[in-house]
């Protein structure tokens, strides 16, 4: 068998960044492997027929307000500046979101929109985002019945079907995150940096894996090679047919339940189905994203096209429709959202501890620490945990 220092179970965010840190920086020989066909994880992009760069598992918008974040992909990218915006289909107006003064100006007449608009001066201030939680408690009569109507036209529905879960089961927490913007600002994030990889995100990843001590295979399961033997605390490398004691680290981001044949209860996710349409025309939809909260069974369209410069000279573009729905282990769906109950978290926590009590085991990233991360927090979690790591190699 090929030695090597590192295992990496997953190419995805946070297996390409942990690889390529140790590779790069410690001088180790690193084998990274995934069981799908391509790097990139849920990030993976490629081009379709007409040239337009789609994501295979929904958009992924980069934005992050940390500085050593950007730095370090700046290593590896060129960057396309790209500032997201969303809209949302309201009683037939298709408005900002976060809802902000044009939006309110879109939905309710002229005049009431003054008066709910110089209330929210008032009470908040100019450029103030204020929560929904927080606007709903007003017991102004105007911020009221603008609160309500946010919250059931723009939120409450869209997210009932994002969770699956009744309408009066949606966790305050989840609720206190929307925004009201009062300003004219209709952008999705603030972020200080907001991009995108100039030649996507495959290519950004396929540069952070291009290292002299890092090996690739794709399509290959962990099964295939690693076995872990947890009554006696040791890791088996596994090839044609023959084992071998590894003393190496591995780095795991796959669900952490999956170490153990989920023998505690799977955790719970949420997962999304895709459905990808070419339409015969330039242009479909007036921004990237347009959220569909109350008519239809899936949650938002995005068109490509917008996230492309320059444009594509094809005259047709690709849109994805999202329907959100509970992740199924028996067949292909992807795992997105983990799903928090108080038992998950038992489960996890279980999980955690019994993979902390392999030494040379290191559990990473959303699945495997059973945590939601934008795209900036997958990349700053795992810088985070290389500088823990190298510790033990100084």
């Amino acid at each position: 068998m090929k030695p090597f220092d590192v295992i990496v179970v997953g190419a995805g965010i946070s297996g390409a960044v942990i690889a390529e840190r140790m590779a790069s920086q410690l001088d180790l020989s690193v084998l990274v492997i995934d069981q799908r066909g391509h790097i990139g994880g849920n990030c993976f992009d490629e081009l379709d027929a007409d040239g337009i760069r789609i994501h295979r598992y929904g958009p992924h918008l980069f934005h992050t307000d940390r500085e050593n974040v950007w730095q370090y992909l700046s290593s590896f990218t060129r960057w396309q500046p790209y500032e997201h915006r969303v809209l949302s289909s309201i009683d037939g107006e298709l408005v900002p979101i976060p809802f902000n003064l044009t939006s309110i100006e879109r939905c309710f007449p002229e005049e009431k929109a003054r008066l709910m608009i110089d209330a929210l001066i008032a009470r908040f201030g100019e450029e103030a985002r204020v929560p929904i939680l927080e606007l709903r408690k007003e017991a102004d009569p105007l911020l009221a019945e603008l609160a309500d109507f946010i919250y059931q036209k723009a939120f409450v529905n869209y997210t009932s079907k994002q969770w699956g879960v009744a309408p009066e089961a949606i966790s305050p927490a989840v609720t206190a995150r929307v925004p009201v913007v009062v300003s004219r600002d209709d952008r999705y994030f603030t972020d200080p940096w907001q991009a995108l990889p100039a030649e996507g995100y495959t290519a950004m990843f396929r540069s952070m894996l291009d290292q002299p001590t890092i090996e690739v295979r794709l399509n290959t399961p962990m099964s295939e090679v690693l076995r872990f033997d947890w009554q006696h605390q040791h890791i088996y490398r596994c090839e044609a047919g023959a084992e071998s004691l590894f003393k190496g680290k591995v780095i795991y981001t796959g669900m952490i339940d999956q170490l153990f044949a989920a023998d505690q209860g799977a955790l719970r996710y949420r997962s999304l189905r895709f459905s990808f349409e070419r339409k015969g025309q330039s242009w479909w939809q007036p921004a990237t994203t347009v959220n569909y909260p109350n008519e239809h069974e899936y949650t938002r369209i995005t068109e490509f096209r917008h996230l492309m410069k320059p444009e594509p000279a094809a005259q047709a573009t690709t849109v994805v429709y999202e329907f959100p729905k509970e992740f199924d282990p028996t067949t292909e769906d992807e795992p997105y959202y983990p799903v928090f109950t108080e038992e998950g978290q038992r489960r996890f926590k279980d999980y955690a501890e019994r993979a902390q009590a392999m030494s040379q085991l290191h559990c990473l990233g959303r699945l495997a620490q059973y945590k939601y991360f934008d795209m900036d927090d997958a990349v700053a979690n795992a810088l985070e945990t290389y500088h823990r790591l190298r510790i033990e190699y100084a």
